[in-house]
């Protein structure tokens, strides 16, 4: 299968030699790699240009967008571009970070998950990050969601969702909607990627309120907003993170922001939601 990877990069120098370098090592190489600088200030595009001399398969594209450096809008913009510099001649699409290191097998293993399932919408593997010298789970979503570093969509799944949300919850959103077209998303726990930089780690408070923000733009209601806010917050092992997720529904209620999805989709999602609760509840009763 062919495929393509749009990898959206800002002040990456530090990490973006070794993601390519990771990418040129698959045993199923990508026909495309395309390089999105968003206005970086270090010498992230200098490192892309030099591996431009060797490598006709990678691309740069220089963007300078003027949101802030915060989860959502900027990064999948910056996506957007690249992907409209793309021709239609893939199988499935990628968007990945600039700071991950792939094993060397793992884009011919997703290619195998969607030649084995044409049902498969999405897939990919698992984050992985550095603690004393180990390399142990990034744990902050359910086994079933593909983390938003390493995003594969098959062309058609991806055109039925009508691609990338530009705001926080894209990451979200695009399996839900995945699973409202009738799409499986699969994960492989055996696919595991080093996640060189933790989660948010250049984000400020503001893209907690995001997250909240996130939570009233997905359709999620009041009730399963909490209970998101308290799962992720704990996750995180920062349990006050709970109050800047509702106070970022709430405001963003009371600014009636539009929601990424239509009401038929939002009942949808409250519905997915509530019945994959219950299912945990029964799966793990109390004794």
């Amino acid at each position: 299968m062919n495929y393509y990877i749009v990898i959206p990069a800002y002040n990456e120098e530090k990490y973006i030699a070794l993601t390519i370098t990771s990418l040129l090592n698959q045993t199923l190489l990508p026909q495309k790699i395309v390089i999105v600088n968003d206005n970086s200030t270090d010498a992230t595009a200098a490192i892309v240009t030099e591996f431009i001399k060797n490598q006709a398969s990678i691309s740069l594209l220089n963007i300078t967008s003027s949101e802030k450096h915060l989860p959502g809008s900027k990064v999948v913009n910056a996506f957007q571009a690249g992907y409209e510099s793309l021709n239609e001649e893939y199988d499935f699409i990628v968007k990945a970070d600039a700071d991950l290191i792939f094993p060397t097998t793992y884009f011919e293993n997703i290619s195998k998950i969607f030649k084995n399932d044409p049902t498969v919408g999405m897939a990919g593997g698992f984050a992985y990050i550095e603690k004393n010298n180990n390399w142990v789970l990034e744990n902050l979503t359910d086994k079933d969601h593909i983390r938003g570093a390493f995003k594969a969509y098959r062309k058609n799944t991806f055109k039925q969702i009508g691609g990338l949300k530009p705001a926080m919850g894209w990451d979200t959103v695009d399996e839900l909607l995945c699973k409202f077209y009738g799409w499986k998303v699969q994960t492989d726990s055996n696919l595991k990627v080093k996640h060189l930089k933790p989660t948010g780690a250049n984000y400020n408070k503001l893209a907690r309120y995001k997250q909240g923000e996130a939570f009233y733009c997905l359709g999620y209601g009041f009730l399963i907003t909490l209970i998101a806010a308290i799962k992720l917050a704990l996750l995180k092992k920062r349990p006050l993170l709970i109050w800047d997720y509702l106070l970022g529904f709430w405001k963003a209620k009371r600014n009636k922001k539009p929601f990424l999805v239509t009401n038929e989709q939002a009942k949808f999602i409250r519905n997915y939601r509530i019945q994959k609760m219950i299912s945990k509840l029964n799966s793990n009763p109390s004794t």
